[in-house]
């Protein structure tokens, strides 16, 4: 102990030594850090999925690889169309929609998203409703032909919507639909969903920095190097976000006149019809479903009902914003 004492300047440069060492070993993996930052080039790869233009942004550092998480992002995409889808015929979803009053067995991403799909549309006493598909038909023919539906028909459309009649069995992951003629409609979650997803799948192939959009849904992932995050515009707004879903409804750029009533393509479930307001709702969320189907709940609901429902879902941004 002395002798360690006794001849001072010994320790002191030492210690300047291994500072030193130190420092030159925290600026050589700063510079490395920040070359790897430099190699992340952006890049932008887009295909037609859902009957719409799909766009994916990723950073990578080199071209192969982002094609290749690109693809798998896309593929992915694909297969979940594949199991969601309303407009084709041999989908999952259409499948089990054939097998009315049995139990039936389904894949993971269908029944997490009728799960998650009843669950909201308990939340918004049936604003959010999956089982809207006959109402839905029966508007989008209205939108083609400029007519409001025959009372009639909206009367037997009427008769097949009802959330309650989905019936989910979490043991054994099995749906069962009550009764025959039930056409279920995702178009108002899915998206959401899918997006995300693929956000995952992009992680996993070595894109973690990464953006999917999908009409109104986008996801994102880790911000792009050297930024806070994803800069999203989303009608008169703009946020930043990063690890995250935003979605957007509203009638903007979908609607029709009818007798001089301007009716949005959103279908309120309690009527049948096409909304009538011309108000946009955006919902940020870290759950893309949650996300595309509260912006369509909200927007039927209005400002006064949507705040009873934000206070379900702790952490959930929203903004309602009034038509022009």
């Amino acid at each position: 102990m002395s002798n360690s004492t006794s001849v001072p300047g010994i320790a002191s440069r030492t210690y300047r030594g291994a500072w030193w060492h130190a420092s030159v070993a925290s600026s050589v993996a700063l510079a490395l850090s920040i070359a790897r930052l430099d190699a992340q080039e952006r890049r932008e790869f887009k295909e037609l999925h859902m009957g719409m233009e799909v766009r994916i942004v990723l950073y990578a550092a080199d071209e192969a690889r982002a094609r290749s998480a690109a693809r798998a992002a896309f593929d992915e995409i694909a297969e979940l169309e594949n199991i969601m889808s309303d407009y084709r015929a041999e989908s999952e979803l259409r499948r089990l929609e054939r097998r009315p009053g049995e139990w039936v067995r389904v894949s993971e991403p269908l029944f997490c998203i009728l799960a998650r799909s009843v669950e909201i549309a308990e939340v918004t006493d049936g604003a959010f409703d999956p089982t809207v598909g006959p109402l839905v038909a029966l508007w989008r023919e209205s939108r083609r032909t400029r007519r409001l539906p025959e009372p009639r028909k909206l009367d037997s459309a009427r008769a097949l919507v009802g959330w309650r009649r989905i019936k989910m069995d979490t043991t054994g992951r099995r749906v069962r639909l009550t009764i025959p003629g039930m056409h279920l409609d995702l178009g108002g979650i899915a998206k959401g969903d899918i997006v995300q997803r693929a956000i995952v799948e992009l992680r996993t192939r070595g894109a973690p920095s990464a953006l999917v959009e999908a009409g109104g849904d986008i996801a994102v992932g880790d911000a792009p190097p050297g930024k806070q995050g994803w800069a999203i515009s989303a009608g008169d707004s703009s946020f930043t976000i990063v690890n995250t879903n935003i979605s957007t409804s509203g009638p903007e750029t979908q609607f029709v006149e009818i007798g001089g009533v301007r009716y949005s393509h959103v279908v309120d479930p309690s009527t049948g019809l096409g909304l009538t307001n011309s108000s946009t709702t955006i919902v940020i969320a870290t759950d893309g479903a949650l996300a595309d189907a509260l912006a369509t709940a909200l927007t039927v609901l209005g400002p006064e009902h949507a705040r009873r429902v934000l206070a379900r879902y702790p952490g959930v941004r929203a903004t309602l914003r009034p038509g022009r």
